[in-house]
């Protein structure tokens, strides 16, 4: 009987299409479940969509249409990239199934049941885009650490889960279980940051939006993403708390590795587990964070106009090259980067220079040599074993890169073969050999290259499957065993085609730049634009720099700060609008810009003497701060 081996990816949101950093979770995903399969494991792979919230609810309003209709077409657009991109998965699960909408529900009431689960009310920060909730110094400068995004203010009645009651039992278990959190650096990330300073209660239901899992028992609840995505890697197994185990079940659970971004390492490290042991459930064995794909340097994002999607990619250069490149681009633990230019080079130099040409020199000259017949092995030489020797040590380095999930290691190590195989042919010289009448030499050189091509082909398929097949039919063979040898003399070779034609750069340029070039996002005009101004106009508003020396708050005015300020020749008194962003102890000592020529005015019983510049308005103002060195008093232009 095979070993099981559970593996999933995070599930993707269905509020807009993936772009190729999204994508790159499910290859590398698929990549690990074929070798997996390979190795005999009997393999479960499980990805899918997670289709409610707040986000998705507004998306819908925005198209005009309900928010099943709307996540409807996106989880169709996802899977199709999936299976374009050719995941080998087992299932796919979309959180809108009724039985994983039954089985969340049943989860929720058996917490609440326990006592893990109580009403309360929440009141605080929330990222509507990454559907977060935030604590005060989370939301850095009113914006969401993750996304940069404005964060809202707000308050309403939730269910709350007891965190705090298993945070001990948990940093027990990561001690206990090294291997459960890996990298390391993100293990230490966790136990730091977040697991040591203390855990608060989570939100785990909402009652500002009605697009989720009602709470069954609480209509006026829906159950938040928490439980009802992360409960996927169960319920799609079968799991209902209120009913008999499934044999799936049974079978599959514990995951043997979950893989997920960085990004969402909490939720899956902190969150998840301690939801099973509420549930009495086995922990996974591994969560698994891979790191980003960036656009160059920069965070790839729809908003900032970089996105690049692995479909619009495929059209230009193949399926098979998008799975290859996104492998060998990204490390094990720092973020990875896409750029036209290195999809190019890489192209060229992996897959047209080594690998197509490694391919079609051996079969041409086994064809023309040997009349498409796979020669005998006869005169080994002491070049031919060291070859062999590379085999070997290829293989034992690929598994231990695969194993540890460190695959840009190993589709290096498999290209490395390629390439030594490629001097392989400039060390035997086969042209020479057939000009001096050398057979039997000839055909173990060739025997030898034709085989290590097979061998590493076999390694090859798990990141790209459709090449490998396309290989394996060139050399005549169905023989996917790791052990050299596997090709049979005197059986025919199969016909020969080009694998990858050498791109143009710049044609190739001018269609990845014409699919989807990485721009800067269009900003629109602010609707707040004054009409255009003279210079001299401008040049009557009398800026200088001035100190504050003095502040305290306008009793009476919650809005209102009275500033003294000093512009070096004289003192003035400003009341300014800042009192809700600013705490009079931070600007005392900070130098401003003053108006200094704006008619006096009384605010709240105080008179203001002017008018310090900042941007924003409400809760989001920020003051215009002088770098320390700039004199008083100094006219700004």
């Amino acid at each position: 009987m095979k070993e099981k081996f559970y593996i999933t990816t995070a599930i993707a949101y269905s509020s807009r299409k993936p772009h190729i950093g999204n994508t790159y979770e499910v290859i590398m995903t698929d990549a690990i479940a074929r070798y997996k399969r390979k190795q005999g494991y009997d393999v479960f792979f499980l990805t899918g969509t997670d289709e409610h919230g707040q986000k998705i609810e507004n998306c819908a309003k925005e198209a005009g249409i309900t928010p099943k209709e709307y996540v409807d077409g996106v989880a169709g657009q996802i899977k199709d990239i999936w299976d374009l991109m050719g995941a080998s998965y087992d299932h796919f699960i979309r959180t809108t199934d009724d039985y994983h909408e039954a089985a969340v529900q049943a989860i929720f009431r058996k917490l609440y049941d326990k006592g893990d689960i109580y009403k309360s009310e929440y009141e605080g920060w929330y990222c509507e885009p990454c559907e977060a909730f935030l604590t005060d110094t989370q939301a850095v400068d009113g914006k969401c650490p993750d996304c940069g995004r404005e964060v809202k203010r707000m308050k309403e009645e939730s269910y709350f889960f007891r965190m705090s009651a298993y945070q001990e039992r948990l940093m027990q278990y990561i001690e206990d279980h090294p291997e459960f959190i890996e990298p390391e650096a993100r293990k230490k990330e966790m136990v730091n940051n977040f697991l040591k300073p203390g855990l608060q209660d989570l939100c785990v239901s909402r009652s500002s939006f009605k697009w989720g899992v009602p709470v069954s028992f609480d209509d006026k609840h829906v159950i938040y993403v928490w439980i009802d995505a992360l409960s996927n890697y169960i319920t799609a197994l079968g799991y209902n708390p209120e009913l008999p185990a499934s044999e799936a079940f049974a079978k599959n659970w514990p995951a043997d590795v979950h893989i997920i971004g960085k990004d969402i390492m909490r939720f899956h490290t902190i969150y998840w587990p301690i939801i099973l042991m509420a549930l009495d459930l086995p922990l996974p064995k591994k969560v698994f964070g891979h790191p980003w794909l960036n656009v160059g340097a920069d965070k790839m994002s729809k908003s900032r106009g970089n996105s690049i999607y692995a479909d619009d990619l495929a059209d230009v250069i193949g399926v098979d090259a998008v799975r290859e490149y996104v492998l060998a681009e990204m490390p094990y633990l720092n973020d990875g980067s896409i750029t036209f230019e290195n999809i190019i080079a890489r192209y060229n130099m992996d897959l047209a220079n080594n690998l197509g040409n490694l391919v079609n020199r051996t079969l041409a000259m086994t064809t023309k040599y040997f009349g498409g017949i796979v020669p005998s092995p006869t005169q080994s030489q002491e070049i031919d074993n060291d070859l062999l020797a590379t085999v070997e040590k290829t293989y034992a380095a690929y598994v231990s890169e695969m194993d540890a999930y460190r695959l840009a290691d190993a589709v290096e190590t498999v290209f490395g073969l390629f390439r030594r195989a490629n001097k392989y042919i400039d060390e035997t010289t086969p042209w020479t050999l057939a000009k001096n009448g050398e057979t039997e030499r000839l055909g173990t050189v060739l025997y030898h290259l034709l085989e290590t091509i097979r061998v590493g082909t076999v390694l090859l398929e798990p990141f790209m499957p459709a090449t490998s097949k396309s290989i394996l039919a060139q050399l005549g063979t169905t023989c996917d065993a790791y052990a050299f040898g596997g090709l049979a003399a005197g059986q025919p070779i199969g016909k020969a085609e080009v694998l990858f034609s050498r791109l143009d750069e710049k044609d190739a340029m001018e269609k990845l730049t014409a699919m989807n070039a990485p721009k800067e996002p269009v900003i629109p005009k602010p609707a707040d634009c004054e009409a255009e101004i003279a210079f001299d106009h401008f040049m009557g508003v009398e800026l200088r720099s001035a100190q504050v020396i003095a502040c305290e708050p306008i009793p009476k005015a919650k809005k209102l700060l009275k500033l003294q300020l000093d512009l070096g020749y004289e003192k003035r008194q400003v009341a300014s609008g800042i009192a809700k962003c600013y705490k009079p102890e931070d600007l005392i000592g900070k130098k401003v810009i003053l108006v200094a020529n704006l008619k006096p005015a009384v605010l709240c019983g105080v008179e203001s003497n002017g008018m310090i510049l900042a941007s924003g308005e409400g809760d989001s103002i920020r003051v215009v701060f002088l770098d320390d060195k700039t004199p008083l008093g100094e006219r700004i232009r």
